[in-house]
């Protein structure tokens, strides 16, 4: 079995806004939007050069809104974080501050190599972008 790539799902309260603010913010570009009833999304993909996130709203009704909750029904808590590799991590974070994002982690260079930050989106999502990229780094015996 070959996987060929990893897409990140994450649900919000508000999908539309969300959509909106994940482009401007962090610079993903609508690929696919399916509206649903009442202004929810049923499923959107979004793209930002190679990579690519589905979002969804969580009151859709789809079967799989029923197995995924947002941060603020987990009281605020995130279970797991995209990683996003990028070649210019310093235009994103300044982009990314300019439109309201919460620097959890502030942009530094780091000892194992790139650059990168990590901050939470408009409903509670946590993102860390960086230069670091593992598939292009030597691997080290680290047993």
């Amino acid at each position: 079995m070959n996987a060929t790539s990893i897409i990140p799902g994450l649900t919000y309260k508000n999908a539309s806004v969300a959509i909106e603010w994940l482009c401007n913010a962090f610079g993903f570009q609508k690929h696919l939007v399916v509206p649903g009833k009442d202004g929810k999304i049923i499923h959107a993909e979004l793209t930002l050069g190679n990579v690519m996130i589905m979002v969804g709203s969580s009151e859709s009704g789809t079967e799989f809104s029923k197995h995924i909750q947002t941060p603020s029904q987990l009281g605020g808590v995130e279970t797991q974080s995209p990683y996003i590799v990028l070649d210019d991590p310093d235009a994103l974070y300044a982009n990314a501050k300019k439109h309201g994002a919460k620097i959890v982690i502030d942009i530094k260079t780091e000892d194992y190599g790139g650059r990168g930050f990590t901050c939470y989106d408009i409903e509670g999502h946590l993102w860390s972008f960086g230069s670091y990229d593992p598939w292009k780094t030597e691997k080290q015996n680290s047993l």
